[in-house]
This record gives C-alpha cells, structure tokens and sequence, in this order.
C-alpha cells in the first residue's frame, strides 16, 4: 500500500450543495468516475458532468421514500475494502464491486430542522441513515479512501486535490477522518440530546472552537467553545481572552437581574461586581456605579442594561477599561468609546442562554440547574416586628440581586438602588462583612440606612449586631437555621427589620 493514493472514483450524496460545483469539475477534469443518486445525481447532471446512478451499480431502486438508497454491500464494499488485504481484493472481484476511493457527503440538517420548531414527525426525517454510514465507513478506512463529511470540508479537500494532481497523501485522509468522526459524533449527540429526558445522562458537543491566546495565566493553553458571535457583535477592540470571557459571562448573567428595570449600569472584576446603580440615566447609573468602588474599576468590565449614549460614553473614556458591553449605542458614543485601540466594545443580542451549568470536578463533571430564581417582594417573610418600608424593601431586592451573583461568602451593602460595598469569597461570614464594611469607609459611604443581603442564614447574632453598628437598618437573608431566633431577637430589640426569603444563593 502506498501512502499517497490517487483517486479515480468518488461517491457524492450531498444535502447541502454550496461549493461543490469546482469539485465536481476537479473530478471530472481528472477523468475520476462519479456515484451519486437524488438530487446530487440531478445536480452533477446539470454540470453536463457524467455520472453513474448509484441503482445502477446495486439493481436497487431508492426505496421506501429516499429512506435507503445507499445501503448496500456493493457500495460499502467499495469503501471499507482494504487494497492491501488479498481476501477482500479477490471479493471485489467475485462480487463485481466498484472501487470507490472518495466520499463526499453533506448530512440532512437535523439540529437547523429542530431549530426551526419543526414537528416531531418532520424532525425524525431528517435523521441521516445512509450520509452517517457512508461518513463512518470512508472515516475507518481513511487508509485507502478519503471522506469529506460536510460542506465545511469542502474547502480543504479541494486544496488537497489540487496540490497533489489528483492524489492525497495517508496524513490529508487522516485528517480528514478526524473531522468526519468529529461531524458523527456530533450528529448524535444533537439527536440523543433531542430524545433524552434523563437528568442522568450527559452528551456535549460543541463544533465551534476559537483558540484563545492562553488560558487563565500565560502558560496555560485555553479554548472558547461556543458561538459567542450569535450572542455578540464585536464592534471594536483586541481578541478576548479566558479571563476576559469569564467576566463578561459573569457581567451578562448579573445585568439580565435587571434587565427591565430602570437604567442600570454595572463595573466587574474578577466575576465580582464592584460597581452598580440604578438611576434615571444611563450617565448617572455609570458614575454611581463607578463611585461603587472607582480603584477596582480600573481594567474591569462595564455593563449597561440599555442604550449607551454620548454622555455616558465621554464618562467611560475617562476610564482604562477592558470591555464595554451594552445592547446598543449611539454611533457617536461608539467614535468616543473607539478612541481607546484595545477597548474590547460588545452589542449583546438577545439570546438564551444555557440552562445548566457545567464545570469539571475531580476525574469527572459537576451538572446542575442554573440558580433562575430572583429573589421578588411576594416571597418575603417579614421575621421581625419591625418591618422594612418601601424603599427598604426595593433596596433589599436590589442587594439581593448582587448577591446572588457573587462569590461565597458574600455581604452586600446597598442603599438607594446604590452597590455601596460587598464582602466576597470569604471563608469567614464574618470577615465578609468586615471587608464590606471597610470597603464603605474606604469610598465613603455612609452606611446609615442602608440594608443587607448575605448569600445564606447567620448561624449567630454575631453579623446582625455588626452590621447594625455600622447603621444597616433592614437585612434580608435566607433564613433556615436551626438559631435564627438569635439574630431575630437582637434585631427585635435594636429596631433592626429583617425579612427572610427561604431561598439560598450560595455561589461557588
């Protein structure tokens, strides 16, 4: 067997036919023999390009509405024998099987069918029999025949072709194999996933990949695998990076709490954020967001529920920034946000985003629901005789809409629809608070009247009390431990409201 192998037949059953017109005459001006049946018969005949019917080699006519036509030792034959092996070179003989050294196959669209809202019954009839067969088969035997398994790979094949005057080498077929066991496993993975319903079964495959220029530090290698161009449009600035994308995942899952409130703007670093406020405009939410906490803001990413205009964009100019992310922009808002080169700017569509989340854990994955619960005024349980008034209460859901979207252990401190300091990813409940206590110093908030959200129940008086000292009126907290009467009894004795929601937001 020799390593590169010309080719001198080719079976082509196509659904998608974009680009394969310049293969076709590649093929013929080579003299290659072509199989095709259905509409790619149709297709190379209107080329005014000879081509044998695939009936015409297996006495079968398609039978049972298109379902096989394919399917059949004569044309399997010619593609899994092996031209080194003397048994299967003497049964091709017997059997009076054609060789067929190239298969070029584009798979009905199944996921673009399901996609669509189609039937169940239209859904199942894109399911490829006879195109995924052919693929495995050519892919097995890439040591003497070559798959191109999509009109992806279209491209490629033809540049192979052409360079070798007709032939390919064991390293071109190779590749090819890996692509097109990559287009199947894919292929049915969309089609398990279609049909499962077990929690306890996990099937991902994603077919975009975008190579990052490292992962999260500069010796570690890191991968984007998704369609971040459906969810964005990019207007300006460098490629994002494994850490830049972590943020702008966090941003996206933050401001979707406030997607329909009043204009909201928010600052993150490190998933976390540091800024955030809600006001009439967009101007005012950006500077009250960024008075929030204006040391960590600087190299973070910005985030705004609604249109950025040109006041708010000459604000953010003043400001070293990694990404701007808004669902749109005033055109002379974007000139100014342009005048920075490597500021990353982003148009968010409206696009659903994953119903689990997924991470690896020890030699495995952890899957669970996404936390899709928001924290509302009907699910507070007021626990203390004191109740919380109306601002309190707009307040609280605000804080508790932060907190939920930041690092365990958390505090949150807000007052007037104001992120006025958090305490994240402490070991310590305790040492959360104290963080964001300090934090409101630092910037100088005044903490009288403002409220609290912790991520979950206080097991002790211990951050109630203070918290209290440091002029926190109303708390609101999950409840649920086995001493919350403690931390009732104190804020009923120091006039402090308490409200519980019975929901945790813990995140990890």
């Amino acid at each position: 067997m020799t390593h590169t192998k010309q080719i001198k037949s080719a079976l082509i059953s196509v659904f998608d036919k974009t680009g394969l017109e310049p293969i076709i005459k590649a093929l013929h001006q080579n003299n290659v023999t072509i199989y095709s049946t259905g509409g790619t018969e149709d297709f190379i005949k209107n080329l005014q390009v000879p081509v044998v019917a695939v009936e015409d080699v297996t006495s079968y006519p398609s039978i049972l509405g298109g379902r096989v036509k394919t399917l059949h030792p004569k044309i399997f034959g010619g593609i899994l024998n092996r031209q080194d092996h003397e048994g299967d070179v003497a049964q091709m003989t017997e059997f009076d099987i054609p060789q067929i050294d190239l298969v070029i196959v584009d798979l009905y669209p199944f996921e673009k069918t399901v996609a669509s809202g189609a039937s169940e019954a239209d859904s199942i009839e894109k399911i490829d029999i006879g195109g995924i067969s052919l693929i495995r088969a050519a892919a097995k035997n890439f040591k003497d025949t070559v798959i191109v398994a999509s009109v992806d790979e279209y491209t490629t094949f033809l540049n192979f072709y052409s360079e070798n005057q007709g032939a390919t080498s064991i390293e071109q077929r190779k590749l090819l194999a890996t692509k097109a066991f990559h287009t199947s496993s894919n292929y049915d993975t969309a089609i398990f996933n279609y049909f499962n319903t077990e929690d306890t079964y996990l099937k991902i495959s994603e077919e975009k990949g975008q190579i990052l220029r490292y992962g999260e530090n500069p010796h570690q290698k890191g991968f984007f695998f998704g369609d971040f161009d459906k969810m964005f449009t990019k207007l300006h600035g460098k490629e994002l990076s494994y850490n830049n994308l972590l943020d702008v995942d966090a941003s996206v899952n933050l401001i979707n709490e406030f997607k329909h409130n009043d204009p909201t703007f928010a600052i993150l670093k490190h998933n976390n954020a540091c800024g955030l406020a809600t006001r009439a405009t967009m101007k005012e939410a950006y500077l009250d967001a960024l008075a929030g906490d204006p040391t960590s803001a600087f190299g973070g990413v910005l985030i705004a529920n609604g249109n950025i205009d040109v006041a708010t964009a000459e604000e953010i100019n003043k400001l070293f920034c990694e990404v701007v992310i808004a669902p749109s922009y005033d055109q002379e808002a974007i000139d100014i946000l342009e005048e920075k080169k490597n500021r990353i700017i982003l148009v968010i569509n409206d696009v659903a985003l994953p119903a689990k989340n997924i991470r690896t854990c020890l030699n495995g994955v952890l899957v669970q629901d996404k936390d899709n619960i928001t924290d509302s005024a009907e699910i507070l349980k007021t626990a203390t005789k004191t109740a919380p008034t109306a601002e309190e209460i707009e307040d609280l859901l605000f804080a508790s809409k932060i907190c939920k979207h930041t690092k365990s252990n958390t505090i949150v401190f807000a007052k007037n629809r104001q992120l006025c300091a958090s305490g994240t990813g402490q070991t310590s409940r305790v040492d959360a608070l104290n963080q964001a206590i300090e934090k409101a110093k630092t910037f100088d908030f005044d903490l009288t009247g403002a409220v609290m959200a912790s991520d979950a129940f206080f097991p002790f008086p211990d951050c109630v009390e203070i918290a209290n000292k440091a002029g926190i009126t109303a708390i609101i907290q999950p409840g649920g431990s086995i001493k919350d009467e403690l931390s009732i009894d104190y804020c009923n004795a120091n006039n402090v409201a308490m409200v519980m929601t019975g929901i945790r937001h813990f995140k990890h």
